[in-house]
């Protein structure tokens, strides 16, 4: 019997995951270990008889688990979805390192002691790539690159420690920016682009600047690809020990970007162009990025030149029937959730 075993449930992308492979695999049993702040959220979304939540906690030994219910998991799980990190981009370097590095360690030795493991599938994140600029294929990683944050930083080091185990069919996914679903516009969380909606929302009345040059690419990509392609690509043998950028095979560059957001959240087109380095400046006011809630970690992303190549994962795919949507397609419907919850504290990034 197939039991799939999922770490950060309930967060946005899990969650997903979960109800898709609900559909497609109605047989199917769950395991969430859930870390004790989560629980209650956890229970609330969860009635199906074949789920087991198990209190857990990635950054302790076992996981936090007892020894009967490591040895029940043993024999029982066949898949293990890795989605656990703090995903922050001011995140500490010392926070960062717990969860996102110790924390990896720990469930890849918890993954090695599975007898019938099929698939380890490990969330990293294209921006592994660090500060590089130019093309970035999905086998490169150590390239010697600098990082923009912790948060960088640490998804690196563990997915060295990912692709370093041996005798696991492990699947490495590297996501780009990740926003709502490209059909209902659904997200769990305003960051990414939606930074950029929250800055153009408080310039409304003003000319509309675009943000320096805005040569740079911004890959952003809707969390229903990141589903469907992340369920194809962990039951796929030609996915077994490899690694894929979840990326636009056509992303837009950041200039264009701000002229799409801007007609279709405001109704206007952008004036003029304002230096990058202004943005830089009034986002180091303290009271800038709490009022718009906004991180000044973000800003940096609007001028990487980084480019990813995302072809093996697509030759994959495409033979699905899977491919990313042209973002011209669903940032209607993205904006159109943002207009209806820009309110909402819950999607709100808490900024410092």
């Amino acid at each position: 019997m197939t039991q799939y075993m999922f770490t950060g449930f309930p967060g946005f992308i899990a969650s997903k995951l979960f109800h898709a492979l609900q559909e497609k695999s109605p047989s199917a049993s769950f395991v969430f270990l859930v870390h004790p702040t989560q629980l209650t959220k956890a229970r609330h979304m969860c009635s199906n008889p074949h789920i087991q939540l198990l209190p857990g906690d990635i950054t302790k030994e076992h996981l936090g688990l007892s020894k009967n219910q490591l040895k029940q998991l043993q024999e029982e799980v066949t898949h293990v979805f890795h989605l656990a990190a703090l995903y922050n981009l001011a995140v500490p370097k010392e926070a960062a390192h717990a969860v996102n590095v110790v924390g990896t360690e720990h469930v890849n030795r918890f993954v090695r002691s599975l007898n019938n493991l099929q698939r380890y599938v490990y969330f990293s994140t294209a921006y592994v790539s660090g500060d590089r600029e130019g093309p970035v294929t999905e086998d490169e990683l150590d390239c010697g690159q600098g990082f923009k944050n912790h948060y960088e930083w640490s998804k690196f080091e563990a997915e060295k420690k990912v692709a370093q185990l041996e005798g696991v069919p492990v699947t490495i996914l590297r996501p780009g920016i990740v926003v709502g679903d490209s059909q209902t516009g659904e997200t769990a969380k305003f960051d990414g682009p939606y930074f950029i909606m929250r800055f153009l929302d408080a310039l409304r009345q003003w000319p509309i600047p675009y943000i320096g040059k805005g040569e740079a690419y911004f890959n952003m990509v809707p969390v229903d690809y990141i589903v469907e392609a992340s369920l194809a690509l962990a039951h796929s043998e030609k996915a077994v020990n490899q690694t894929f950028h979840l990326t636009s095979p056509s992303p837009p560059r950041v200039r264009e970007l701000i002229h799409m957001i801007s007609e279709e959240l405001l109704g206007k087109k952008p004036a003029l162009t304002a230096p990058f380095s202004l943005f830089e400046m009034i986002m180091k006011l303290p009271p800038i990025p709490r009022w718009l809630s906004v991180q000044k970690e973000s800003l940096v992303y609007l001028s990487s030149h980084a480019e990813y190549d995302c072809r093996k994962a697509r030759s994959i795919l495409l033979a699905a029937g899977i491919d990313c949507p042209d973002v011209a397609d669903y940032l209607p419907q993205i904006i159109s959730f943002y207009k209806r919850h820009r309110d909402d504290h819950d999607k709100k990034i808490a900024v410092e």
